[in-house]
């Protein structure tokens, strides 16, 4: 279960590459010659911030003028051609900063151009590629312009440093987008104007800039410096679960948003307001720390189909886009059931070689079904856990051979039977159900995703990760708002339905959510939890019930809890990356001990 068990290593590097080049600039920026002075480790005491915007080359107003012979597109001054084929328009910008790839939508009054703008990789050579919606409206004849939004990756280091029990200056590093360096403390050393943080017995000498008060601190060796100031105010608000100074929690009721939730308070869903408030007190008060259980940075509940409580931690909020990571898959699974709903020769019993149309040698290959890339039982070489799988997620990214990663997985070799009722937890299984997707349908995924998942259930905003050839990766890694994220669990409690408007059919929510096998545990808090078309399942005990419940998860703690029984949807977006017995946590102990009997009351 690489993808919920650890943090990939490969977005880690690829974090690393983008935030220590920019450090690289500012380090380099920085005049020189600044005279030193001697700093004492107790100085040096409180919360030192840095922050990197990787800023997206371009964003704003596209503008697509077909006025004369040749079309053109201007975004941020940028000029470029447009490509237009029967109902395709296709703008691609010099330098690779961009590109558009959209389809004329004739449905309403007025014609538009409803498409995905594609956005570079940021600054790191094999960073993903994202593809976010854009639509493009006419308000001037033959001129039709949308705004661009483009993923926009923050990158923040909080280092803390405080006294120690034992007279130590000692200091641990936070980092809310990737958990990088989790739970790794330091022993603080001053010597002139030089600091050291220990680790392991392996000094990471920096320096301390008195005439700036900072802290140029380089974290790996090899990479510049990162340029560490002091913390305050509202920079803190990503350290802190919120204002350190406020740990009080008075519950209000979600706001209504144009987005198709309706809104309710807990009284109105019968849920008991002080269990609730008891566990977000408990967040709130949650210490910084390696040791921080409660690294979470949302918590939102919906309840007989009404959203009643909407909470942000650590600096997020309701507007900033959460990576999905490997909760995502579930909604791979869901697509594959809405084809074939519409008519695409895809099913859960449909035989994946068909589809995919790639030479095999193993005759078992021709034997691997739809459903078992979803319920993992294909037999290919992939498992996330084994590093030594050539199938596991990083050591597909990393390889650069092969750009598709649907030939690079189904090429690998079988090494078991297909079909069983032990899955074996492996991320590029998933993808290949989303090549199979690609090729029954014939539709670009995020093309897909769009018109048949995001617009039905009102998600105007979302960003998507491509592979190296451009296709989507339906592996994880998709980010959408947790509002938006929380509809999936609300979809499948209406057993297919959003606002009474049919999505996917009952029959493939009830498919999906069957309890086809168990997944061996891998941490000593686990039990052998179910696992059926990308949905995994448990039980647990809540004020003297058993309470069976689904969800989609993802690593760091991403969480879409569905709990029929009590027809109740929670999610969680969280920061714990590669500690999977922190985020476990949550919903193997947190949800029976705070939200079930809120509930059950």
């Amino acid at each position: 279960m690489q993808s919920l068990l650890v943090v990939s290593r490969v977005q880690i590097r690829k974090l690393l590459s983008a935030v220590f080049w920019l450090g690289a600039l500012s380090f380099v920026a920085s005049p020189q010659g600044t005279a030193a002075r001697p700093v004492q480790p107790n100085e040096l005491g409180g919360l030192w911030i840095s922050e990197t915007v990787i800023a997206p080359l371009v964003s704003g107003t596209l503008t697509i003028d077909a006025r004369g012979p040749d079309w053109t597109a201007n975004i941020q001054g940028r000029v470029a051609r447009v490509r237009h084929e029967r109902d395709s328009v296709i703008v691609i910008l010099p330098g690779g900063a961009g590109e558009c790839r959209g389809r004329w939508d004739r449905s309403g009054a007025q014609p538009l151009i409803r498409g995905h703008w594609i956005q570079p990789g940021a600054l790191a050579p094999y960073e993903p590629r994202y593809a976010t919606p854009v639509v493009l409206t006419s308000d001037v004849a033959n001129v039709w312009r949308g705004v661009v939004r483009p993923l926009q990756p923050k990158v923040t280091f909080y280092l803390s440093i405080q006294p120690a029990a034992n007279g130590r200056v000692e200091a641990f590093l936070r980092n809310p987008e990737a958990n990088y360096f989790a739970d790794r403390r330091y022993v603080v050393q001053v010597k002139g104007d030089s600091v050291t943080l220990q680790h392991a017995s392996v000094p990471e000498p920096g320096t301390y800039d008195g005439a700036r008060d900072q802290l140029l601190i380089p974290l790996l060796y090899g990479y510049p410096p990162l340029i560490f100031s002091r913390g305050g105010g509202s920079a803190t608000a990503g350290f802190f679960a919120r204002d350190s100074g406020n740990m009080r929690y008075a519950y209000q009721p979600p706001i209504a948003e144009v987005d198709g939730w309706r809104v309710g308070s807990l009284a109105d869903a019968g849920m008991d307001a002080a269990t609730i408030t008891h566990f977000i007190e408990r967040i709130l008060t949650s210490t910084p720390s390696p040791e921080d259980p409660l690294n979470i940075h949302s918590l939102l509940i919906a309840r007989h189909g009404r959203l009643v409580l909407e909470e942000y931690f650590h600096g997020f909020d309701k507007d900033r886009l959460h990576d999905m990571r490997s909760a995502s898959k579930s909604i791979t699974s869901v697509l594959i059931g809405i084809a074939g709903d519409r008519g695409a020769r895809i099913g859960a019993d449909t035989p994946a070689a068909s589809l995919l149309q790639m030479g095999t040698i193993d005759p078992r290959k021709n034997r691997i079904t739809i459903g078992d890339f979803l319920h993992m039982t294909s037999g290919l070489d992939i498992d996330d856990a084994n590093p030594s799988s050539r199938g596991e997620e990083g050591r597909m990214w990393r390889q650069k051979e092969q750009p598709d990663f649907c030939r690079y997985a189904f090429e690998l070799p079988m090494v078991r039977d297909p079909g069983s009722n032990r899955p074996i937890y492996g991320s590029a299984s998933t993808n290949l159900a989303g090549c199979a997707l690609r090729a029954a349908s014939g539709r670009w995924l995020p093309e897909l995703f769009d018109e048949y998942f995001a617009r039905p259930l009102e998600i105007s905003h979302y960003a998507m990760n491509l592979m190296p050839n451009g296709e989507a990766y339906a592996g994880g890694g998709l980010y959408m708002r947790p509002r938006d994220q929380l509809k999936l669990g609300q979809l499948f409690l209406a057993r297919g339905r959003w606002n009474k408007k049919r999505v996917v059919s009952e029959d493939w929510v009830r498919r999906s959510t069957v309890r086809r096998g168990d997944m061996t545990p891998r941490i000593d808090i686990d039990v052998a939890h179910g696992y059926g078309y990308a949905w995994h399942f448990r039980e647990t005990s809540a004020l003297g019930r058993t309470i069976s419940y689904y969800w989609a998860g993802g690593n760091g703690g991403q969480f879409i809890i569905v709990v029929p029984a009590l027809d109740i949807v929670v999610g969680f977006t969280g920061g714990d990356y590669a500690q999977v017995r922190k985020y476990l946590r949550w919903a193997i102990e947190d949800m029976p001990r705070y939200i079930f009997p809120a509930v059950i009351k």
